[in-house]
């Protein structure tokens, strides 16, 4: 990979995961789409055959409702396409609270804003464009990285991604990020 490695990043979400990896600075090419698990593939395949190629692309997408099948084929889809998944079963917030703590126990996604609203010591807005710098001023990302690690060696590997809840690998999406600015000289 090159030093300027051309990163593709598509996200369910049509502002909080695009919010949050545009912080980073290392590619404006973070689209927010709305779009379902499967569909979000085929839109970073249809953006790859247009803007491409690129070096790596990633998909973002969270478990939340979607069908455990429609999850799991979505997954399994972009692997085939040598895409990268960075996905939280069950919220994006996952990635968040993990910043303070280690949670291992299944929370609905409403229970998230609660918890990160104890952690940050203040209101927590869903598409809040500041999400970034707060992690960074009160989180502690080495540690969420660390606890992401931990909360996939908790499951079986046999087990189905839509029933490993909670778990994240939107970790491995930051690492590569970190890796990229770090060449950089950030």
């Amino acid at each position: 990979m090159s030093l300027r490695p051309r990163l593709l990043i598509v996200c369910e979400g049509a502002k909080t995961e695009p919010n949050y990896f545009l912080a980073f600075k290392v590619t404006n090419e973070v689209y927010g789409k709305g779009l379902n698990t499967v569909s979000l593939i085929a839109e970073a395949e249809r953006r790859n055959r247009q803007e491409g190629p690129f070096d790596q692309i990633w998909c973002v997408f969270d478990r939340d409702s979607f069908p455990a099948d429609d999850f799991n084929r979505a997954i399994e889809l972009a692997a085939s396409k040598k895409f990268r998944v960075a996905y939280p079963n069950e919220a994006f917030e996952l990635w968040y609270l993990l910043h303070f703590c280690y949670v291992d126990t299944a929370l609905h996604r409403s229970q998230y804003a609660e918890k990160l609203e104890e952690c940050l010591g203040r209101k927590y807005k869903k598409h809040d464009s500041e999400i970034y710098e707060l992690l960074q001023a009160k989180g502690d990302e080495p540690q969420a990285v660390r606890f992401a690690e931990r909360l996939r060696l908790h499951h079986s590997p046999e087990l189905p991604c839509s029933h490993r809840n909670p778990e994240t690998t939107v970790d491995l999406l930051v690492q590569d990020l970190r890796r990229i600015l770090k060449r950089r000289g950030y």
